[in-house]
């Protein structure tokens, strides 16, 4: 089994994999295809790796599992600390090294970028995941930390992309700096125009952002010359909420496997 491990400014999501699962010949793959489960918890850069160990020995026995049983880990995170404390944690109780998206590493994908080494790892595995479902040309939209938009060519190259200030620490901003404006649910609400407070922070976080979203691909497409042929694809949780408002979006049928 796989262990696959997005360690994200905000949160570490942990996916456990089947390495036996044959693809179906002729199907269309998932990003799901093979996962057994997946867990969700807030990233702590102060967490040690016996820390990380317990956690992740307590997720495993949910499915009668441990890290005994584990192949493999496959690891993503731009928080260079939590990166550490994995590699610590893979040294003290695994009998193997973890595979780290990093500078030098091969992902099978070209990196069109000044510098390369720029490229967050979880910006390079949103590529690598959507042209190996997708294909290509796809522009990738993970709403995390930051809402970042990327683009794939349709030969598996790395274009670049935009990074724009993430949904939920845009919302922490605007209720710490508005002294009468506070935290809201962060779902879509009955209209654009908001009838009340909560429901006006609501249409301008949801419709806001889906309209960044749609401006961000228009432009992508525009600038690379592609009228209607490519895919989007989105990543995260909070994309469930904006995906409505969002023409980019509104006919995307899954996400690479950080969803």
């Amino acid at each position: 089994m796989l262990l696959a491990i997005d360690a994200g400014n905000t949160q570490t999501v942990v996916g456990l994999y089947e390495l036996d699962d044959e693809p179906v010949p002729g199907a269309a793959r998932r990003c799901e295809d093979g996962l057994l489960d997946h867990w969700r918890i807030a990233t702590a850069a102060d967490r040690t790796s016996d820390e990380l160990a317990v956690m992740l020995q307590g997720f495993l026995a949910f499915r009668d599992t441990s890290l005994d049983d584990i192949d493999g880990i496959a690891v993503s995170s731009g928080v260079p600390r939590i990166t550490a404390s994995l590699r610590d944690l893979a040294d003290h109780y695994l009998d193997f090294d973890p595979v780290v998206i990093e500078p030098g590493v091969r992902t099978g994908i070209a990196i069109l970028y000044e510098n390369p080494k720029e490229v967050g790892a979880d910006r390079i595995a949103n590529a690598v995941a959507a042209f190996e479902l997708y294909g290509g040309p796809t522009i990738v939209v993970d709403f995390g930390t930051a809402t970042t938009c990327d683009a794939v060519s349709a030969n598996g190259e790395y274009l670049g992309g935009a990074i724009a200030p993430g949904i939920e620490i845009s919302m922490d901003a605007l209720v710490g700096r508005a002294a009468a404006l506070r935290a809201v649910e962060l779902k879509e609400p009955r209209n654009v125009l908001g009838k009340s407070t909560v429901e006006s922070i609501q249409s301008g976080a949801v419709y806001g952002f889906a309209a960044q979203v749609d401006g961000l691909c228009d432009r992508i497409i525009d600038e690379l010359g592609h009228k209607g042929d490519g895919n989007h694809k989105r990543t995260a949780a909070t994309a469930r909420r904006i995906r409505a408002g969002a023409t980019a979006l509104a006919s995307d049928s899954g996400g690479p496997a950080t969803e």
